[in-house]
C-alpha cells in the first residue's frame, strides 16, 4: 500500500500520547497502531477533494438493518468495513480491534458468531455471554454501526451478502492465513490485519476468574480472610 505520510502519522500520534502522559512504550504502540491504520486506509492517497461521507445512524442488530447501513454508505461513496468473531466477555483487546477497523472506513458491521456457532468452535462451556447480550454490547460501542449474528462456522456466507470493501481481523498473522481472505477478494474487497492488543483474551479472563474463585474457596475452607 501507499506509505506516504505514515511517518508523519506516527510522529503526531506519539507526540500526542506523550503529551497526554503516556509512557514511551505506550506512546510507541499507539503510534504504530495509528500509522498502520493510516496506511491500511490508503494513506495520503486516500485524501482528495470529495466531501466527507456523513456518519450514518447505527443500524441495529440483524441482516436487514446491516444491509441498509451498507446501502446508505455505498450510496454516499463511502467504504464499508466488516469484521467477525465471538466477542465473548468483551474486553480491551476486542475494543482496540474494533476501533482500528472502524477507522478504515465509513461504517463497521460486526459478524457475530451465534451461541451454537461459538459452542461448535469453543466447546460446550462457551459462550459465557448470550448472543443477544453480546450483540447489544457491541452495538453500544461508538465504533460499531451494525451487528449480524450467524450460525455457520465461518462468516463467509455473510461476506457474500454484505460484500465489504474491507474485511478486518486483529492478530499477529498474515492476510494469506485468514480463511476469509479469498472470499473477500472474490467479492472485490481487501482483507486487512490490524495490531492486536497483546495479553488480552476471553480465555485468559475465564482462567483468571476460575483461579481466583478456587483460591477464595480454599481460603474460606481454612478460615483465612483478607483484612
Amino acid at each position: 500500500g501507499d506509505s506516504c505520510g505514515a511517518g508523519d502519522r506516527f510522529a503526531a500520534a506519539a507526540a500526542t500520547a506523550l503529551a497526554d502522559g503516556a509512557l514511551t512504550s505506550e506512546a510507541v504502540q499507539s503510534a504504530v497502531e495509528a500509522a498502520t491504520a493510516f496506511v491500511a486506509s490508503g494513506a495520503a492517497s486516500r485524501y482528495d477533494a470529495r466531501p466527507a461521507v456523513p456518519r450514518q445512524r447505527r443500524a441495529g442488530i440483524g441482516l436487514a438493518p446491516a444491509s441498509e447501513v451498507v446501502r446508505a454508505i455505498r450510496a454516499s461513496g463511502g467504504t464499508v468495513v466488516a469484521t467477525g468473531g465471538c466477542f465473548d466477555l468483551l474486553h480491551a483487546g476486542h475494543v482496540s480491534t474494533l476501533q482500528a477497523a472502524r477507522a478504515l472506513g465509513d461504517c463497521l458491521v460486526v459478524c457475530l458468531n451465534s451461541d451454537a456457532s461459538v459452542r461448535g468452535r469453543k466447546g460446550s462451556g462457551r459462550p459465557i455471554v448470550s448472543e443477544q447480550d453480546r450483540a447489544e454490547l457491541l452495538l453500544a460501542l461508538e465504533c460499531v454501526d451494525a451487528v449480524v449474528v450467524f450460525d455457520e462456522d465461518t462468516p463467509v456466507p455473510l461476506i457474500a451478502r454484505l460484500r465489504p470493501d474491507v474485511w478486518v481481523k486483529g492478530g499477529d498473522y498474515r492476510v494469506e492465513q485468514m480463511p476469509e481472505a479469498e472470499h473477500v477478494t472474490a467479492c472485490g474487497g481487501q482483507a486487512v490485519v490490524v495490531p492486536y492488543l497483546d495479553g488480552r483474551s476471553t480465555t485468559r479472563l475465564i482462567t483468571t476468574a476460575a483461579e481466583r474463585s478456587t483460591d477464595q474457596r480454599s481460603r474460606n475452607r481454612h478460615g483465612i480472610h483478607k483484612v
